[in-house]
């Protein structure tokens, strides 16, 4: 008596359908990955000016001599290090000594346009 070795037909189409499947559902959840590292990347810089803004806050109380004044949101590109990362650019509002105010951090490169929100703390 012969052994049957190896995968019969209809087992190999099985797996083919499967796999077809399993791409068709997955294929989708990976087609926008740009857009998200973008908003991403605009979220950790955000996140860094407002880092930024508060060290600051924290240097210029204790002494006048370190840090730099911030009255508006602009300013706080100055308070971090390195500066703004090119394609990003935050919207100007007032910022009143000893108060935090809500600013508007925007990136841009081009038809991508994303946008996070960071915190700024006002010292004079």
């Amino acid at each position: 008596m012969k052994q049957q070795r190896g995968f019969t037909l209809i087992e190999l189409v099985m797996v083919i359908v499967i796999l077809g499947i399993l791409a068709a559902v997955a294929i989708p959840k990976f087609v926008d990955l740009k857009g998200d590292a973008a908003q991403a990347a605009v979220n950790g810089v955000a996140g860094g000016l407002s880092s930024a803004a508060a060290v600051n806050y924290a240097a210029r109380s204790a002494n006048a001599a370190n840090g730099v004044a911030i009255a508006n949101c602009t300013d706080v590109a100055s308070a971090l290090q390195g500066g703004l990362p090119s394609g990003h650019v935050i919207t100007a509002a007032a910022v009143a000594a000893g108060a935090s105010a809500s600013c508007t951090l925007t990136y841009t490169s081009g038809t991508t346009i994303k946008t996070a929100t960071f915190t700024a703390i006002g010292i004079v």
